[in-house]
């Protein structure tokens, strides 16, 4: 049973997509053991609420410093010891010192075509704000392992989303959801825990193996 624990800062949609496909069975051997969020008032804290999952609110404003704060962070994740970290929406920088306690275990979804509009300053809307001021035609998402960098883990998924001539960053976000993130986020959290993704040399392939493979 791979145990989650699933980071999240606003409202949980993509956490809603997960419980819901833990309920249909199309996520398997898997439970949501914690949902942590660094807002005290996000929803995603009263859908774990309402599923009956530990909700923990931990915010850097409620700390001295960042130093401090990623210090409790990282303990409080040591101490869940989750098998796998997920993502959703979270927007509040891993600690280093997390990412190598749980290398290869920490997965994050982004609303764009990693290695386009992602980065520095790409997060939730304004990351299609920018995508239809540059144009482009197709965007999308991505579900990626987390690593020191910033949007620069090795790459699980990816979804393309077509972008249409009246689009607004509000319209095109709710369509990249309902088309990427809400079907690759729980599809890869169920090949995890059915042991269909190894990595090897920081990229991600698909196997029929019984178990997580890790190779560097």
């Amino acid at each position: 049973m791979l145990r989650v624990v699933v980071c999240v800062s606003g409202g949980g949609t993509n956490l809603q997509a997960i419980l819901d496909a833990i309920d249909k069975k199309e996520i398997t051997n898997t439970e949501i053991i914690a949902v942590i969020s660094n807002n005290a008032g996000a929803k995603a804290l009263t859908r774990a609420e309402n599923h009956g999952i530990c909700a923990i609110c931990m915010s850097p404003k409620s700390f001295s410093d960042r130093a401090a704060f990623n210090r409790a962070f990282t303990e409080k994740m040591c101490e869940l010891n989750p098998d796998l970290i997920v993502l959703a929406g979270f927007l509040v920088r891993i600690p280093e010192d997390m990412v190598k306690k749980f290398s290869n275990r920490i997965v994050n979804i982004h609303p764009s075509l990693i290695p386009s509009f992602c980065g520095v300053g790409y997060y939730g809307l304004k990351v299609h704000e920018k995508v239809l001021e540059r144009g482009v035609k197709v965007t999308g998402a991505t579900v990626h392992f987390v690593n020191e960098g910033m949007d620069e883990g090795p790459i699980i998924a990816q979804k393309a989303v077509y972008i249409e001539d009246d689009d607004t960053p509000e319209v095109l976000q709710k369509r990249v959801m309902e088309q990427a993130e809400w079907i690759l986020l729980p599809k890869a959290i169920d090949d995890i825990a059915n042991g269909r993704i190894e990595v090897v040399n920081d990229k991600v392939r698909k196997t029929e193996k019984s178990e997580i493979k890790v190779q560097r």
